[in-house]
């Protein structure tokens, strides 16, 4: 099996085979589905797909499932909603949470939905705004082009626009998106049945997760119109048949240079997972005082738990030898392509020292980096908020081009919503986060550097933490709204403690950034673009990185090999009554003990689909255009997807549309929603 891996990764830079891909919708390979599943998307299909699938923006993928708005999404995508709409008396995240009638969904907190509409390929201006410019200058014009393009596509707060940066630059496309702000929680299991297995099973099958939640987006105070949605199935799927998933893959880097992965693999990743370890144990130490404390830092233990294990199994393919050498062996056939003409030998070899040189530079600054930039609001939702205020009252005095781009103006709408909502806030968690963010500062720049003697002086990590988190108001809307339209003179006359902090420490963070701009990325964005166009010139056919963007892969339902015996790629309920111990995190819900499902009811499946984080939440979809699953997970073979997709074991996981339809129905009495979903 570990040969077919490496085969794999070799051709990354070839023709995509087998499932492999996260494609374009506009460039979706119809041949390849058509050759070995005897179907192709028809483009009514295509499109009817793309405006089913939903982008949540914290970094999750959706799909509507009704005409009146009705979205599907992971539990684990909607936990801080679910969490923040709970309280000490009323947890919604352990009992779960049913709106049994439309006046009782309710508002999720900062959260926003959003819906691919259009896409414009704009390649040709922004590149024809970098010509004759190199290195900083061209990095600086190419930020103000794209800012420029997207203020003019962002006519009012209901658009949102983004140019992606899609092939390392060999190509720009602008994504237009609906922007839905109102999205109201309608129902979400128990977090015991949505996350059962906990972290033992995270990332391995077989599974026994109804990870699913479903929201509702409203406008003007009513359910939205969405006339593209997937019907629900009820026949499901079966092994060996033709799935997609379409949703948002975050970020891969399976076009990136030996000396980037080398970078990733001996600084990047193992400094994020010594500090997520430890992390780790900090909150599992706080989440041991008391029931309150496990409830509140819940969310944020999950995320790093499986943050932990998703960077362990991309640190775990790097250091393998045998997958390293296949990449090495890639960029080796790219350079010997190359190498074979010398007008691009002149043209594109110079590409590959010159982000070898940019990576030795990114190793002298990633500890100070890492310090500030890198992570901007050490572990604080208040020292974050401050710093956004200080920065976008300087920001908003200067043209919106010449801005940093997070504050340009196609920007703005996004952000306040996301400033400005209404979340619970837990001072004891905050105090916590913030002192071992701290003490990383001082452990990683040392007592005597300029940037921790302007925090912490004379004072312990959590003697400065804890000063700062009671004093400041910045937990409260309203004192967040106050700043929010403020001048830079206002900000200087704050003094509030965050503020005073904020208004220190940006200085230091700026000049940082900017260092890492000019020196790192300037040049590798540069000659990302240059080696694009060498792959474009040796003929590469084939998807770019993610982006967290709209991808649409296709796939099958699957079997694979775990520890040389066949796992088969369906579980069903009978399976999580097996299980169950009656402990966590496999003790199940009491509303499971009362009613149980059809034991053959089909639980999870698994598909070769081609996925990566950000897909969780994404739809598993038949060749009739019906959801016939959810995807929560992959597998652990599919940890390596970064860099790379394993064609004979790499498996996304999902949640059956059967067994969700039978809980809907029989567990949770959600007649209602039964009745929207299938008529």
């Amino acid at each position: 099996m570990r040969s077919a891996f490496i085969f794999t990764l070799f051709l990354a830079a070839a023709p995509a085979w087998a499932d492999e891909g996260m494609w374009l919708f506009d460039d979706f390979p119809a041949a390849k589905t058509q050759a070995k599943y005897a179907f192709t998307p028809t483009q009514p299909w295509l499109d009817k797909v793309r405006l089913a699938s939903v982008r949540l923006a914290r970094g999750c993928s959706a799909s509507f499932v009704s005409p009146s708005g009705l979205v599907l999404t992971n539990h684990h995508c909607a936990h801080g909603c679910i969490q923040s709409l709970s309280s000490p008396t009323d947890d919604f995240v352990t009992r779960g949470f049913n709106a049994k009638a439309l006046p009782d969904e309710r508002k999720c907190p900062g959260m926003e939905a959003n819906q691919l509409v259009a896409t414009t390929n704009v390649t040709a201006r922004v590149q024809k705004a970098l010509t004759g410019l190199t290195d900083q200058a061209m990095n600086d014009a190419r930020k103000a082009e794209i800012s420029r393009i997207e203020k003019e596509c962002a006519t009012s707060d209901e658009i949102r626009c983004d140019v992606v940066t899609l092939f390392g630059g060999g190509r720009y496309d602008l994504y237009r998106y609906k922007r839905f702000q109102d999205v109201r929680l309608v129902l979400a299991p128990e977090v015991g049945i949505a996350n059962f297995g906990g972290d033992p099973d995270n990332f391995d099958f077989p599974r026994y997760c109804l990870d699913m939640t479903l929201l509702r987006v409203y406008e003007n105070g009513k359910p939205a119109a969405t006339p593209d949605y997937l019907p629900w199935s009820a026949e499901g799927v079966k092994d060996g048949e033709l799935t997609f998933i379409s949703g948002h893959p975050g970020r891969t880097r399976r076009l990136e240079t030996i000396a980037q992965l080398e970078y990733i693999r001996d600084v990047e990743l193992p400094k994020r997972l010594v500090r997520l370890a430890e992390m780790r144990g900090v909150l599992t130490s706080f989440a041991a005082r008391g029931k309150e404390q496990a409830r509140t830092s819940e969310t944020m233990l999950l995320s790093i738990e499986n943050t932990l294990k998703a960077y362990t199994g991309r640190h775990q393919a790097l250091v393998d030898k045998r997958f390293f050498a296949a990449k090495v062996e890639e960029e080796r056939s790219l350079r010997a392509k190359i190498d074979a003409d010398p007008a691009k030998k002149k043209k594109y070899a110079p590409a590959f020292a010159a982000i070898e040189s940019a990576m030795l530079k990114m190793r002298d600054i990633v500890d100070e980096y890492d310090a500030s930039e890198g992570s901007r609001a050490w572990q604080s939702e208040t020292l974050s908020a401050a710093l956004t205020l200080v920065r976008l009252a300087n920001e908003k005095a200067k043209p919106s081009d010449q801005r940093l781009p997070e504050y340009g103006d196609a920007k703005l709408a996004a952000l306040k919503a996301t400033l400005l909502a209404p979340k619970p806030y837990y001072p004891e968690l905050e105090i916590e986060a913030m002192t071992f963010s701290l003490t990383k500062l001082r452990e990683s720049l040392g007592v005597e550097h300029p940037l921790v003697m302007k925090v912490l002086g004379k004072d312990s990590p959590r003697t400065v933490a804890t000063r700062m988190v009671k004093g400041t108001k910045l937990r409260e809307v309203a004192a967040r709204r106050n700043l929010f339209d403020a001048d830079a003179a206002a900000i200087a006359k704050s003094t509030d403690p965050m503020i005073v902090l904020a208004r220190a420490i940006d200085p230091d963070f700026r000049q940082v950034r900017k260092a890492y701009e000019d020196v790192v990325e300037a040049v590798v964005k540069k000659n990302a673009e240059v080696l694009a166009s060498a792959r474009f010139d040796a003929g590469t056919s084939t998807y770019p990185d993610a982006t967290f963007t709209l991808r649409l892969s296709y796939g099958s339902v699957a079997p694979f090999t775990k520890r040389g015996a066949k796992v088969g790629p369906f579980t069903d309920v009978a399976g999580v009554y097996r299980r169950a111990t009656g402990s966590d995190p496999y003790a199940l819900p009491s509303s499971w003990m009362r009613t149980k499902p059809n034991p053959t009811t089909p639980f999870d499946f698994t598909t070769t689909n081609d996925i990566i984080g950000g897909n969780s939440g994404s739809p598993v979809i038949d060749k009739n255009g019906a959801l016939v699953g959810l995807v929560f997970d992959g597998n652990l073979a599919s940890l390596g997807g970064d860099f790379g997709y394993d064609g004979t074991n790499n498996r996304a996981i999902a949640v059956d549309a059967r067994l969700m339809f039978e809980a809907l129905d029989k567990v949770y009495d959600a007649r209602r929603i039964v009745k929207e979903i299938r008529p």
